[in-house]
């Protein structure tokens, strides 16, 4: 690591300064992607979860038990969303890369998936049959580009909260908030900058849940684009 003088020009910096100045911002456009592919996969591919596999789990169990027709692609959603970390996981071992690096290449990656997702969807439209071959095969690439991210996350930045399982984020946001109230242990800075960032993610989420509505119901399978292009964005964010 080398030192650089505070008021030097930002292409100066060292990695770790690009680093820690990324882990603030980048996180929340991330969520924004995640409620995007998550809400247009839902909406466009039978009701599948690309970045949720609970839910998966939890219609597949309810369909089982009452009866009804299940989508190939939520069966599948669970092994392809295993596959795709331990491949991310892999990819980042074999690269030797690490911090800087090792988040730009894994940003690439999710990028050239999503491309992938958005022209095949357009060429193909899956929407138009939603259980089909086609459905499955762009459900299975959404799925990858949010294991991608999810392993991203886990391998660059171990404590930052999840881009996408706002279950867990709504809780610490809660449990924090509940904290900054009380007169026997009053908030740090630090549990207030947490609840900021984790606060931001779920709106962030939401936020590209909402964009994501309105663009399938506008633009059908053209909603790919959306997401897409944040993560084209993410790939050059300094």
């Amino acid at each position: 690591m080398f030192i650089v003088d505070p008021g030097a020009p930002r292409g100066l910096q060292s990695p770790d300064d690009v680093l820690s100045r990324l882990e603030r911002r980048l996180p929340p456009l991330l969520s924004v992607i995640a409620g995007m592919v998550d809400l247009t996969g839902f909406l466009t591919l039978g009701n599948l979860f690309t970045a949720h596999i609970t839910g998966n789990i939890v219609v597949i169990a309810a369909l089982t038990v009452r009866g009804g027709r299940i989508n190939p692609a939520q069966i599948l959603a669970v092994p392809m969303f295993i596959v795709a970390v331990a491949g991310t996981a892999l990819l980042a071992r074999g690269s030797g890369k690490r911090g800087l690096g090792l988040l730009r290449l894994l940003l690439w990656v999710q990028f050239v998936v999503l491309t992938v997702v958005f022209i095949f969807s357009v060429i193909t439209k899956p929407s138009a049959a939603p259980h089909g071959l086609m459905a499955v095969i762009a459900a299975m690439m959404a799925v990858s580009a949010m294991a991608c991210q999810f392993a991203l996350l886990r391998l660059v930045w171990p404590i930052v909260p999840s881009t996408a399982v706002m279950t867990g984020n709504v809780t610490n946001a809660t449990l924090l908030a509940v904290n900054a109230m009380s007169r026997n242990h009053p908030a740090t800075p630090t549990d207030l900058a947490r609840l900021k960032a984790t606060l931001n993610l779920v709106v962030g989420f939401f936020g590209g849940c909402i964009v994501a509505g309105i663009s399938v119901a506008y633009f059908g399978d053209w909603a790919w684009s959306f997401p897409f292009v944040l993560a084209g964005i993410a790939t050059v964010m300094r």
